[in-house]
């Protein structure tokens, strides 16, 4: 603590400016993730390097590199602002009122299918708390592009990273009436693959085709999407099968409303694979804070609203 008793209170900002400075490795991103203008986040830096009397940080026109002795500083000053914003956060969360901005890595059809439609139960709960939404469907580097945490799909094998489970997501095999019509309903399995379209869904992280599991245990099986058109992004998927190109195989709570009204009829319910597990992600060494703590536990929240949704009546 002693490394901050003696600066003046102002510089707690330039101590934070600096931190998302090496964090996002340049003083546009910082400055905009902390909302204050490019001017300001350099002079705070110019006035802190100067009350220090050492160089924090060597700029060029092209790049912004870390000094040795400006990773020290920060690898001693993160714990100490990390902590003062535990302390601020648990203020506000013992008066019932946390605040401030949480930036979330989604993607697109995540948000707009779940998220989203529910965020305003959040709102109403926590009106003082602002959601940042980053919507694409890969995330290089959170600390560098400022987001607080990220919402994925599936197992989570990067040790860098924590991941915590917050729900799982039930499956349903459906097609449009008018595919019903001219195709059928496909009657097991091999029926799908030999006689039936079954829209191609490609993984925008790796661009391969995802296979689409079926069965569970012994009986598991994964079935190579055979249709004319491949897809990668969730919200196209389910056009897809609304205009009647293809089967279609995903998350239960994406096309639940459309089955509600008839636009898609469902099929091979007792096939279905086990539900689909869903994290919240982020980088070991970022804070979490209070107004992270409580959104993560309201999307567990939801996530069980959707669990219980596909368990059967």
């Amino acid at each position: 603590m002693h490394l901050i008793l003696g600066l003046p209170m102002n510089n707690l900002l330039a101590i934070r400016v600096f931190a998302r400075v090496v964090e996002t490795g340049g003083f546009t991103k910082a400055a905009d993730s902390l909302g204050i203008p490019l001017a300001t986040a350099s002079k705070l830096i110019q006035d802190l390097e100067a009350e220090l009397r050492v160089k924090l940080l060597q700029r060029t026109t092209r790049i912004v590199a870390v000094t040795h002795e400006g990773a020290a500083y920060y690898d001693r000053t993160l714990p100490i602002m990390q902590a003062l914003d535990e302390v601020n956060s648990s203020f506000a969360f013992e008066n019932a009122n946390p605040a401030g901005t949480i930036r979330i890595g989604i993607s697109a059809s995540l948000a707009s299918s779940f998220l989203i439609p529910a965020l305003p139960r959040f709102h109403a709960r926590y009106p003082n708390v602002e959601v940042d939404l980053c919507v694409r469907d890969s995330f290089n580097d959170m600390i560098q592009d400022g987001i607080d945490c990220t919402i994925r799909g599936g197992p989570m094998l990067d040790e860098s990273l924590v991941a915590r489970e917050v729900g799982r997501a039930g499956w349903t095999t459906c097609a449009s009436p008018e595919y019903v019509r001219r195709y059928g309903i496909p009657s097991s399995i091999d029926d799908l693959k030999r006689n039936h379209k079954l829209v191609r869904y490609i993984s925008p992280r790796t661009g391969r085709v995802v296979p689409s599991p079926f069965g569970v245990g012994t009986d598991a099986i994964e079935v190579q999407p055979n249709a004319f058109l491949s897809v990668n992004e969730g919200n196209a998927h389910l056009a897809a099968g609304l205009a009647g190109v293809g089967v279609i195989h995903l998350f239960s709570f994406k096309v639940r409303p459309y089955l509600a009204t008839g636009q898609l009829v469902a099929f091979l319910d007792g096939l279905q694979p086990p539900p689909y597990p869903f994290h919240v992600v982020y980088p070991r060494n970022r804070h979490l804070s209070q107004r992270m703590r409580i959104f993560i536990d309201w999307l567990v929240e939801m996530f069980g609203e959707l669990d219980s949704a596909d368990q059967p009546s």
